[in-house]
């Protein structure tokens, strides 16, 4: 008798939630019907007063806001030149509206609404217009290109500031390849680097954001100046003008060994140890280290090295189990100084190897083996000859008791003195 009781009871329960539900659903249902029938259907007044300035590659709307309290945003709707129907938007405070992507100088069409917080779209204002010929042609034409140690100098304006892509199209009449260089600034200079000195017929092609492309077309023909690494047999150290860098088993002269420090041995300690306690009891930035080479030479670019090796495993001869790269007794950034007379000095640039570490201490794998491999550097043209290198450090990763730094290699001409 229980067992039926408690049935019913249950059957009881489930019908009055079923009729708690059906009446819930009734009313959110009402509610939706009244919320539909609150909602905003009707869309905002449209744009007016329209005036057109054409673009390189596009044009700029300026015009009026309809009055509409709840007006949104302008959207401007066009087909580009890869036949794509693409649109562009600007915020109800604003009252000027850019489109781009054209690559002629044709008539083309695009048409403005006003959009409300609701979507509501206004009745479309179609406007025609005509681009200016595209910033990429301008680009293309300004391309010039110039020899340079181990390489080419390539220099454009843009005065858009609009991203390009230009590809450069390298051949010695047997072999071609291919290099893209990419920038949105008004001025640009880049490097092209790895090319033997011989002959070489340049050509290029520019592309937009948007995939419109320039023909193709021939540049110059150069020849790149020899590069060469700089021999250091002859080099020594200027001590009267440096710093003490020779503490423990570190030694200045280290700096210009040819020997790359390690983390894996510690047999390959080539590094110099600048310490406090051996040049006034502080670390007095900038740390000077004066090499002199014994012949004039002619550089464009260098490459340095910090210490690698960290003593942390007694029971393993001493070897780390990390590189020491990026840690507060290496250095990071310095100035590079020529001189031939060790009076009057010129600064050949300001560097920085950077931090690449993140909040908690980890390093990038692409940014330790670029430390492995040596951080390079490029001045910003070709030095004049000179003797004496003067590397000035300026900053070390936070210590105030020691820096250390492994290497330094230049490459350019070598002995240009005639000696």
């Amino acid at each position: 008798m229980m067992r039926k009781m408690m049935s019913k009871s249950r059957k009881l329960q489930w019908r009055h939630g079923i009729v708690m539900t059906g009446l819930a659903m009734a009313l959110v249902s009402l509610m939706s019907c009244g919320e539909d029938e609150d909602a905003d259907l009707v869309p905002p007044g449209e744009v007016s007063e329209i005036t057109i300035e054409p673009l390189h590659g596009g044009a700029r709307f300026e015009y009026k806001l309809p009055g509409d309290e709840d007006l949104h945003y302008v959207e401007a709707v066009y087909t580009n030149a890869q036949s794509a129907e693409v649109f562009k938007v600007a915020s109800f405070y604003e009252t000027t509206l850019e489109i781009d992507g054209f690559n002629d100088t044709l008539e083309h069409s695009a048409t403005l609404y006003a959009v409300d917080r609701s979507r509501n779209r206004s009745e479309g204002v179609e406007i025609t217009f005509n681009p200016l010929v595209s910033h990429i042609h301008l680009v293309k034409e300004s391309i010039w290109i110039e020899p340079a140690l181990g390489g080419v100098q390539v220099h454009w304006q843009n005065e858009a500031a609009k991203q390009v892509f230009v590809y450069l199209y390298i051949e010695d009449g047997e072999q071609s390849e291919e290099r893209i260089l990419s920038s949105s600034s008004v001025d640009e200079i880049f490097m092209v680097r790895g090319l033997d000195s011989l002959l070489y017929d340049f050509s290029v092609v520019v592309e937009d954001f948007n995939g419109n492309k320039t023909e193709k077309v021939f540049k110059q023909t150069i020849k790149p100046l020899f590069e060469e690494k700089i021999d250091k047999a002859d080099w020594s150290l200027v001590s009267s003008l440096s710093v003490d860098g020779n503490a423990w088993e570190g030694q200045t002269v280290n700096f210009f060994d040819d020997v790359v420090d390690t983390k894996d041995s510690p047999a390959d300690n080539s590094y110099f140890i600048i310490n406090r306690d051996d040049n006034g009891g502080v670390l007095n930035f900038p740390l000077d280290i004066v090499i002199d080479m014994n012949k004039q030479v002619v550089v464009n670019r260098f490459t340095v090295w910090q210490r690698a090796y960290w003593y942390s495993d007694a029971e393993n001869q001493g070897v780390s189990a990390d590189y020491y790269y990026y840690q507060n007794e290496n250095m990071r950034a310095f100035d590079l100084w020529a001189s031939n007379d060790l009076d009057e000095w010129l600064l050949l640039g300001k560097f920085d190897i950077g931090d690449p570490k993140d909040e908690d201490g980890n390093i990038p794998p692409d940014k330790i083996q670029e430390a492995i491999d040596g951080h390079e550097f490029t001045l910003h043209e070709i030095s004049d000859p000179f003797r004496y290198l003067k590397f000035s450090i300026t900053a070390g990763y936070g210590s105030e008791t020691n820096v250390y730094g492994s290497e330094i290699t230049l490459f350019g001409i070598d002995d240009v003195s005639g000696k």
